[in-house]
């Protein structure tokens, strides 16, 4: 079995060649594909050096799965074609809402994976939807969740490369007190934080919102209620979620803490004391998502308030492809 990543060069194309150095499925050959801009590059994997192939000259059947991390455009325009030679999974949000796609996140819902074969596409959810319902799964299967509440804090390495790069500028500019120039936020992001990702639909939502709610809807439980406010922070990895969660029944807020404990994928630190929890720069560069500051909602009985973070380049992006691979390798689900 081979594998090919589209986007290679990208931040979650390098993040997926990283986990897949260390992951345990059995492969003979990887396939680094990008732009003709990238195109002829090496990149190291394994103590070999493997060179880029231009996304135009590429043979999709080499592979008998391949990730795409490129983007919503090329995914629109590559990714159907691909389909006709291999399994793709694709990391934009191009496919998630489509009904013949199945968006997975395999500790939540890796019964949908066996649908793949309608489009011979899976997607990955967005990354702020996945840290979420790591979290909520456990809690729905036992105390049946009736609404979420959810504000996020999402690190600039979600809006990609130049975003990363214009909060580094930015914070020079104004420690050299120099004027700030704002080129991939609507304001300026250095010392600031922006209640806006993505762009905004006619009911006062922006699609990053909209996408939590119907994401969640579609993994977990359509009927499941779900809302929420998404915001920009000057962090450039890990994104954070400060979640209330409204259950149908009566809850023990113990038996709350082990059920996310023994969670897959999922890390409680939560000791109530200064510094016993996780933020964002902790948890950057772990496989786990973790849950902190789990404790009863005093204004409604059967409500809690936790506090989520993890790492968007990994759970939220290129360890869950990489998962969803092991997943179908492990389910028998690929004609080699």
């Amino acid at each position: 079995m081979n594998f090919a990543i589209i986007g290679a060069s990208g931040n979650v194309g390098r993040k997926t060649i990283e986990i897949l150095e260390k992951s345990k499925i059995p492969f003979k050959e990887l396939f680094l594909v990008a732009s003709a801009k990238s195109a002829g590059k090496n990149i190291k994997f394994r103590d070999k050096e493997i060179e880029i192939i231009d996304l135009e000259n590429y043979d999709f059947s080499k592979a008998q799965i391949t990730f795409f991390a490129a983007g919503s455009q090329i995914a629109k325009e590559w990714a159907h074609k691909a389909a006709k030679k291999t399994i793709v999974i694709d990391n934009s949000k191009h496919f998630r809402m489509n009904q013949d796609v199945p968006l997975v996140v395999p500790e939540v819902n890796p019964e949908s994976l066996k649908l793949y074969k309608n489009k011979n596409i899976i997607a990955n959810a967005n990354c702020s939807t996945i840290q979420l319902v790591l979290a909520l799964k456990p809690l729905h299967s036992e105390f049946k969740i009736k609404r979420v509440v959810v504000s996020t804090y999402q690190g600039v390495s979600g809006a990609g490369k130049a975003s990363v790069d214009e909060l580094f500028s930015q914070t020079k500019d104004y420690l050299d007190d120099k004027k700030i120039e704002s080129k991939n936020f609507t304001k300026q992001i250095a010392f600031n934080l922006i209640p806006h990702i993505d762009s905004f639909v006619e009911d006062g939502y922006t699609k990053e919102e909209w996408k939590m709610e119907n994401e969640t809807k579609k993994i977990l439980d359509k009927n499941v209620n779900v809302t929420a406010t998404c915001v920009r922070v000057p962090v450039i990895t890990s994104h954070s979620e400060s979640v209330n969660i409204e259950f149908e029944k009566d809850y023990d807020l113990k038996k709350i803490k082990d059920i996310l404990n023994n969670a897959s994928g999922c890390k409680v630190v939560d000791d109530q004391r200064d510094g016993g929890y996780i933020t964002p720069i902790e948890a950057e560069g772990d496989y786990a998502t973790y849950i902190s500051r789990i404790r009863a909602d005093r204004s409604n009985k059967k409500a809690i308030n936790l506090w989520i973070v993890s790492d968007n380049l990994l759970k939220g992006a290129a360890l869950n492809t990489v998962q969803i691979a092991e997943k179908l390798v492990s389910y028998n689900l690929i004609n080699q």
